[in-house]
């Protein structure tokens, strides 16, 4: 690297800062959330065993052939159907993660799509 600094983005730094107080077990895993800018995933993820319990994301295609729907009813269906897959595979209960991002919009969509569904956090 020849002595150089690379900056981190302010959300490298702030998702950094989150994963070092949340935690994932087998019984309360942790829900992450990731938004690119054109879809959105969720991960149930136990930190303890290093294994994804269930995924979802909005690039499903039963998801996208609803076109009216926007980005931010996509993220409320993918919050349904990881607690769908959730519940499926025994976990009732989980950690959020909002992986550094704001707690509004698609995030908050996503959450209250889950809590809709069944998971409780």
């Amino acid at each position: 690297m020849s002595g150089k600094v690379i900056k981190k983005s302010g959300w490298q730094r702030r998702k950094e800062r989150v994963r070092k107080k949340v935690h994932g077990t087998a019984e309360r895993p942790r829900l992450s959330v990731f938004r690119s800018n054109k879809h959105t995933y969720a991960q149930l993820i136990d930190d303890s065993a290093k294994r994804t319990i269930a995924a979802a994301s909005s690039e499903n295609n039963t998801l996208n052939a609803d076109a009216k729907a926007n980005k931010t009813e996509k993220a409320k269906k993918v919050g349904a159907i990881v607690a769908e897959l959730a519940i499926k595979s025994g976990v009732t209960s989980v950690v959020f993660d909002r992986n550094g991002y704001l707690y509004h919009g698609r995030v908050k969509a996503l959450a209250e799509g889950a809590r809709e569904a069944g998971l409780k956090f």
